[in-house]
């Protein structure tokens, strides 16, 4: 029997390996394929975006998407395929979808900004939307069409022009009701994520934050809106958080030009004369010319900033890791051709140490002579600023979250909670401090006062290095820190920012630094450079870990779904899935 199971095990781990071996092989393949010249553009085009796809910072790097097909939009390369197709002559028109868009107000804006600016060649820019909202906010996607020369919807659909709102969760009653308390300290009264724990509602502090937030949003919104659709900046304050408004109505009040269907106003976008092809905006970045320019380092730190490399089995990114980052700036100093760094930074904050570890790299690449230049996505709040603050310039959108400089840290208790579940503990230490971080025990006197040292010399030294990054009195930059969150254009008000935009406006700040024209060509380089989609493969057959464990089977049954007729059942068994996962609290976060 034990040789009957030695003989069927071998032979599974075999088939496996053959399974594996040939999918690499295909990777590899399509690789070579792909990176061999592209297929020329047709002579005449209208450039398809679609704007309910997702939108990346950085290129996938998992080495199944090609093979899968699906469509992957990176956010850069998007907004320099749209400023390059302005000047292309076969680019007759852009033609957009929309409906529910995967986009905050700063992605909005960078692919707000890049549409104008096409539209500005006078080429016709047509957006089609089944329908913006459908029983749901569709504030987002309307300011988003607003860019466009022509808004078309489909008579079934509607505009749910509604507003913008926030809401978070308590939990304050319902640990007290289990018998959880709580120790929790900030640095200072802004800095509000601890409250989901130790409050009812927003405290004022909390709530003047949000406020000013939803303000800045709902006039950037506004004025977006009135500008895109020529519209009176009061009418539209009108309409705004009234919706959401029928097709008829939308059509009325100038949020549309037409009501029709797909077909019709992609008519509209061709145009007169022969008829055009359709290429996709991904399709069309993958022709844009290479390697020409100064070479500038493009280093892109995206999520939660933890220490290590923040990346997975295959070598795909899952954080902003502060060995992963800081060898990127580390190979950039010491690369002879980098003549400068433009760091895209999208994180609500993370570790302190790791913060503190990037912030010096950024420094150190100024001190070697090669400037940096950080521009923020989405987010650049709390760890996201300290690895911002050093560089030589920083760029945000209006919309971005930005600052919330300060720090918070502690723990629940759950000592009672054991007691209701009748579950009872032991243990054994050394060290009056040894137990401190354990959940089973409110702090020591003495351990808590070691907690709050460690908070008051961790905002002190975030402060400090803000106000000489910013270059401002350490009064004038408290003033502004006390953990308060403010959007990109308050941020630039207060001295945070140094220029709204996005890419471009980040571009423009590297060519001044290196006093170059202002239409100086730059060439962006991915730093560190991605891994081939064989040395991913190649990782996975010689790595460490076992092929059965959860996020090696996450990769497999992601090559699975190209494995037609059994990807739906296959992927349904992704233990990522149907994963719960509970937000994570770092001991220390600024």
């Amino acid at each position: 029997m034990r040789r009957f199971v030695r003989i069927i095990v071998g032979f599974l781990a075999t088939l496996g390996l053959l399974v594996v071996v040939g999918l690499g092989l295909s990777i590899w393949a399509a690789s070579a394929l792909h990176d061999r010249a592209q297929p020329p553009l047709p002579r005449r085009m209208v450039l398809e975006l679609d704007l309910e796809n997702e939108f990346r910072e950085a290129e996938s790097s998992d080495p199944f998407t090609r093979l899968s097909g699906e469509k992957s939009y990176v956010l850069r390369r998007v907004v320099a395929a749209l400023d390059r197709a302005a000047a292309d002559e076969h680019v007759v028109g852009l033609f957009a979808t929309l409906g529910h868009a995967q986009l905050g107000m700063a992605g909005a804006q960078e692919l707000r900004d890049a549409v104008a600016r096409f539209r500005a060649s006078d080429k016709p820019t047509v957006v089609f939307a089944e329908t913006m909202g459908e029983f749901g906010n569709g504030t987002v996607e309307t300011y988003i069409a607003s860019a466009f020369g022509e808004v078309w919807l489909q008579p079934s659909g509607d505009v749910g022009l509604t507003g913008f709102m926030v809401e978070s969760p308590f939990l304050k009653g319902t640990l007290e009701m289990l018998g959880i308390d709580t120790q929790f300290a900030a640095r200072k009264e802004y800095k509000t994520a601890i409250e989901t724990f130790t409050e009812k509602a927003y405290s004022p502090a909390h709530a003047e934050t949000l406020a000013g937030l939803l303000d800045s949003w709902t006039r950037q919104a506004v004025d977006g809106i009135a500008q895109g659709r020529r519209l009176p900046a009061e009418k539209v304050r009108a309409l705004f958080g009234n919706g959401p408004f029928l097709a008829a109505e939308a059509l009325s009040a100038g949020l549309v030009d037409k009501l029709g269907y797909r077909d019709q106003a992609w008519a509209a976008a061709a145009g007169a004369g022969p008829k055009p092809e359709t290429v996709d905006i991904a399709d069309y970045a993958d022709h844009a010319p290479k390697g020409k320019g100064t070479r500038i380092a493009l280093i892109v730190g995206e999520g939660a900033i933890m220490r290590g490399e923040a990346e997975g089995p295959l070598g795909k990114p899952e954080g902003f890791g502060s060995e992963l980052i800081g060898q990127a700036f580390r190979d950039a100093i010491d690369d002879p051709e980098v003549k400068a760094i433009l760091f895209r930074i999208d994180s609500p904050g993370g570790s302190y140490v790791a913060s503190d570890t990037i912030w010096n790299e950024v420094r150190r690449a100024r001190a070697a002579g090669k400037p940096v230049v950080a521009s923020m996505g989405a987010a650049a709040a709390s760890g996201g600023y300290f690895v911002a603050m050093a560089a030589d310039r920083i760029v945000a959108q209006p919309g971005t979250i930005t600052g919330s400089i300060g720090v918070f840290t502690g723990k629940v208790v759950l000592a009672e909670f054991w007691q209701k579940l009748g579950i009872t503990w032991d243990e054994m230490h050394r060290g009056d401090n040894a137990t401190m971080w354990s959940m089973n025990r409110p702090f020591p006197p003495q351990a808590w006062d070691r907690v709050n040292a460690m908070l008051d010399r961790i905002y002190a030294d975030f402060t400090g290095k803000a106000a000489e990054g910013r270059r401002m009195a350490p009064e004038k930059l408290e003033q502004v820190a006390r953990g308060r969150v403010w959007s990109g254009a308050e941020a630039k008000a207060v001295g945070l920012v140094d220029t709204l935009g996005g890419y471009p406006e980040a571009e423009a700040e590297l060519r001044a630094l290196l006093k170059l024209a202002p239409d100086a060509a730059l060439d962006l380089v991915a730093f560190p450079a991605p891994k081939s989609p064989l040395e991913m493969v190649a990782k996975v057959l010689g790595g460490g870990g076992s092929m059965a464990e959860d996020e090696n089977l996450r990769t497999l049954l992601g090559a699975a779904r190209v494995l037609a007729p059994l990807a739906e059942r296959l992927q349904a068994l992704d233990p990522a899935g149907q994963a719960l996962r509970a937000p994570g609290l770092p001991p220390v976060r600024p």
